[in-house]
């Protein structure tokens, strides 16, 4: 028996990359998944991945900047599988980020409005509309994600940035005013995750700044998500758990004193 064996979980941002990988594991582990996108066709392919491969998943249309759509999306899961255990915040706007989130001197606030609307409000949605369904349950796990970027401060995307360290505090909210419900509320902050070789490839001057000897994998944000959704986390809450194979634990000389030591 896996370790979610019965329980139901929605899974965000799960068309692609660590969504999808985390929603597949997830369904390994015996939960039965509402893959949701706003790549509505992305998260049927990955929902119709984890039945072939013979666990239960239905794909979900999802659009976070819609209050409507975000309330229906919790709903169309509950009536699917039956309740609501699990709810992983994953989704974010990763084309603004990637495209027109501009340095602070230069940025245009329309993308910050934006940002803020799909990556903060549209978590907050989420949680508000599943946390009837976790509470009948006898609780649940709500699990947010963060990212190391908001945790540190950086050259670029200040405005995604800034919403994934808004993500970090409303954490701790939802685990305070949930907790006696028996609702907790944990969030990951992935650092540098590799999602393709042609990354890995573009990214691997990022290496010596990591204390691992490789970089981060979906896997790895994946196992993790597992963990908190299972009741093996069950006093674990109000946490911010970073994967980042050390990014954020070392002081910002240490890749170039490695470097003079190991030239000795």
């Amino acid at each position: 028996m896996g370790r979610l064996e019965g329980k139901v979980v929605i899974v965000t941002g799960a068309a692609s990359g660590i969504g999808a990988v985390t929603a597949a594991r997830l369904a390994e582990e015996g939960a039965r998944a509402a893959v949701a996108d706003v790549d509505e066709a992305g998260a049927h392919r990955v929902a119709e991945a984890i039945r072939a491969a013979g666990g239960e998943a239905v794909g979900v249309g999802v659009d976070l900047a819609d209050t409507g759509s975000v309330r229906a999306m919790v709903e169309r899961a509950v009536q699917e599988f039956g309740g609501l255990d699990v709810l992983h915040n994953n989704a974010a706007a990763t084309v603004l980020a990637a495209s027109r989130d501009l340095p602070v001197a230069d940025a245009d606030p329309d993308v910050w409005d934006e940002t803020m609307r799909v990556n903060v409000r549209g978590t907050m949605v989420a949680i508000q509309a599943a946390l009837p369904h976790l509470v009948a349950r006898g609780g649940g796990s709500v699990i947010n994600t963060s990212s190391a970027a908001g945790l540190s401060g950086d050259l670029g995307h200040p405005a995604y940035a800034a919403s994934k360290a808004a993500i970090v505090n409303l954490t701790r909210y939802v685990a305070t005013q949930a907790g006696k419900s028996g609702v907790r509320c944990n969030a990951i902050a992935p650092g540098l995750i590799i999602t393709s070789p042609e990354r890995e490839a573009a990214y691997g001057s990022m290496l010596r700044h990591h204390l691992t000897p490789r970089l981060g994998r979906p896997e790895d944000v994946a196992a993790l998500a597992v963990f908190l959704a299972s009741d093996e986390s069950a006093f674990i809450t109000g946490q911010t758990l970073v994967v980042d194979g050390g990014l954020l634990a070392h002081q910002p000389y240490y890749a170039d004193l490695a470097r003079r030591s190991s030239a000795c």
